[in-house]
């Protein structure tokens, strides 16, 4: 008998110490990161890596980070494009508006990461005092390579790196196959948004100027200034004017849920004489991927199919 209970006394202790050294153990790994510096982020800023709740304002992030396969926990569900509708589901979180955040309801879900875009840029320190945020808008002056970036960036804070890879190889080849397509037309185009009942042009290195820069789309307009975000006011004279052999549409009233007169206000008797309504050469493009969301993989895979398409019209 007492050699018995000397016998539990000895494993009892092993055991005892072995939970105490695997503890040491544990204790003493350190929490994987990611540093991440961007235009709001100068000196960096420290993501720990596989973050569990994810608040996101940016529509494109949320796309790719969709097609990754990433659990989202958080977005303001004031507008979301029809494709990525799932996300207005009672799953997730609403957390106010793209330009008014409810910072309160942000706090209460004390998120691991926040990801924000142009639109929540002025409150980057209110959201910076919840959680580590990250700026992930894409630079019109330089597109391929800030889209490239932030969907690397991704990719390495969810643990993704592989994938990421492989959907930018699919999308190079994508471009590229348009690129030539572009080249071989030998046409130009220009770049519109239709609001309400006013219409807006935008040339390269502006916001839809990926059409030119990156799609190889000869520019109607060489002249238009790139920094309004809402492009450039102009008219149906200007139009005529212009004269260009194809004509790119984002409608604005569509994406936010108005009543949209877009064709209306594109293709009248005022403009028939101009080359890409005269042979219907007007390209109408979804604004759910153009207005809301771009700089998604599926998005930016979905705008290069829809110019490709539009140009094969000839």
């Amino acid at each position: 008998m007492k050699k018995w209970i000397w016998m539990m006394t000895v494993l009892t202790a092993i055991v005892v110490l072995a939970a105490c050294g695997n503890q040491g153990k544990t204790e003493g790994i350190k929490e994987e990161t990611v540093t991440v510096k961007d235009m709001l982020n100068k000196d960096g800023v420290k993501i720990k890596k596989n973050p569990k709740k994810v608040v996101v304002f940016d529509m494109g992030s949320l796309d790719t980070l969709d097609k990754l396969g990433v659990n989202v926990t958080a977005l303001p569900k004031q507008v979301v494009p029809k494709y990525l509708s799932k996300y207005e589901g009672d799953k997730y979180e609403n957390v106010g508006g793209l330009k008014e955040p409810n910072f309160e309801k942000i706090a209460e879900i004390k998120p691991d990461l926040i990801i924000i875009q142009h639109r929540q840029a002025d409150a980057f320190d209110e959201f910076s005092e919840i959680a580590p945020t990250i700026y992930m808008d894409v630079d019109n002056a330089n597109y391929m390579e800030s889209f490239k970036k932030n969907a690397t960036t991704l990719g390495k804070i969810f643990d993704k790196e592989d994938k990421v890879k492989e959907e930018l190889a699919a999308i190079d080849q994508k471009v590229d196959a348009l690129k030539k397509d572009a080249k071989e037309l030998k046409k130009n185009g220009l770049v519109i948004m239709a609001n309400d009942s006013k219409m807006t042009a935008f040339g390269p290195k502006s916001r839809y100027g990926l059409i030119h820069d990156v799609f190889g789309i000869t520019p109607a307009d060489q002249n238009l200034e790139p920094s309004d975000k809402h492009g450039q006011s102009i008219s149906y004279e200007y139009m005529v004017k212009t004269n260009p052999d194809y004509l790119f549409v984002v409608d604005r009233g569509a994406a936010i849920g108005e009543e949209t007169s877009a064709k209306q206000l594109v293709e009248n008797d005022y403009v028939k004489s101009v080359k890409a309504v005269k042979n219907n050469h007007v390209v109408y493009l979804n604004s759910d991927m153009w207005y809301l969301s771009g700089g998604g993989f599926e998005s930016f895979t979905a705008m290069i199919d829809e110019v490709k398409q539009g140009i094969s019209q000839k």
